[in-house]
């Protein structure tokens, strides 16, 4: 910390004092732990189990052959998860990110700190480098598969039947204009025959066409999915690290992160049932679950190892947290907005023509936006 050695607070001038020793001052930190260690170990497991739970359900829904969910209930999953990871972005990391580096801060005051408003700037320099690695992995696919053909989500997730479904969505064909035909349709897919005889789309195509199509769709998603997990499991190491060594606040923390791990969990796992993991890589969602799944909790174990030492205002405390706030929300704002709603609203041509769908898709992202931007308040 930059403040003078020689700043007494219990007698300050404000005509004289350094507003930067007076911002340090104010904004110090110190060890907060007040006990209850059984409840906060209690925290470690309820976390673990309810977040994990949370993000294993959409993959489950869609890779486990006899589980079969209500399309509705999908939609609501994926949407919802829409909304809580770009009110994620801008309430719980952005928001904190000027908190901690901002330019009204001690860090903010100080050094290099100083001469630049960097939060912005580490968002924008993500954000640019997430479109460019965005971009070159779409190059890549194309240009090593030639165009992708789209593979139908909705109608692979609710029936849980993978490999026809796939191939049901690449050679989908245009859909109805009315929302009763467009139901009607919907009905059908859901339940597919596996009767070549009576699927003329399973008899348009081939067994290796159809995992070409899996493999293209693979590749070009994975990579925005990678990183999009990367910035939410940043996200959870800080938030689990101050639970363990929260103070007074503990309670009602305990309690916010609860919703909020549960919300962030469905999200990424919603997002990513709608991949389609080839086989060679089928054990990758369950590994990617399980990591979204551990990363609060041991994070957790060692707060609560450092209970007595670990002080989350500290001065580098803040400069790690602010950094790392700051480069999670360049990427959720980037995923968030270019990722889940252009793509899957805007430039998705296989985004259904019923006003009622779209209607209730549309609503669950902005509840999920609410809900996460509410939970902003206390945590």
């Amino acid at each position: 910390m930059a403040s003078s050695s020689a700043f007494d607070p219990s007698s300050v001038n404000l005509d004289t004092a350094s507003p930067v020793d007076i911002i340090c001052y104010l904004g110090l930190g110190q060890n907060e732990y007040n006990g209850r260690l059984d409840v906060r170990i209690s925290a470690l497991f309820v976390i673990l189990v309810v977040s994990s739970a949370a993000t294993f359900f959409p993959v489950i829904a869609a890779r486990v052959s006899w589980v079969r969910i209500n399309i509705y209930v999908y939609l609501f999953a994926r949407y919802f998860g829409a909304g809580v990871i770009i009110a994620t972005a801008f309430v719980h990391l952005l928001d904190p990110a000027y908190g901690e580096i901002g330019p009204n801060t001690c860090v903010g005051m100080t050094g290099g700190w100083a001469v630049y408003s960097w939060p912005p700037a580490i968002v924008l320099v993500t954000v640019m480098m997430v479109f460019l690695l965005d971009f070159l992995a779409e190059q890549y696919v194309a240009k090593k598969y030639g165009i992708l053909q789209q593979i139908d989500v909705e109608t692979l997730v609710t029936n849980g039947q993978v490999d026809s479904d796939r191939a049901n969505g690449a050679a989908r064909q245009q859909q109805p204009d009315s929302d009763d035909a467009i139901s009607q349709e919907q009905e059908r897919k859901d339940l597919p025959s596996k009767d070549p005889a009576k699927n003329p789309d399973l008899e348009a195509l081939s067994g290796t066409q159809t995992l070409d199509m899996e493999e293209r769709s693979f590749q070009q998603q994975i990579a925005a999915f990678l990183i999009l997990e990367f910035g939410v499991i940043f996200h959870s190491v800080i938030i689990g690290l101050n639970l363990g060594t929260a103070g007074s606040e503990f309670s009602t923390l305990y309690a916010v992160l609860v919703f909020h791990q549960s919300f962030e969990g469905l999200g990424i796992g919603a997002r990513m049932s709608a991949i389609p993991f080839p086989k060679r890589v089928s054990w990758l969602p369950w590994a990617l679950c399980t990591a979204y799944g551990l990363t609060t909790p041991i994070a957790i174990a060692i707060g609560l190892g450092l209970r007595t030492t670990y002080n989350g205002g500290s001065y580098t405390a803040n400069v790690v947290s602010g950094v790392l706030d700051a480069i999670s929300a360049g990427i959720l704002t980037y995923t968030g907005l270019v990722e889940l709603l252009a793509r899957d609203f805007l430039f998705n041509p296989e985004l259904t023509r019923s006003s009622k769908r779209q209607a209730f898709m549309i609503f669950n992202v902005f509840l999920g936006a609410a809900l996460m931007a509410l939970l902003g308040k206390w945590a």
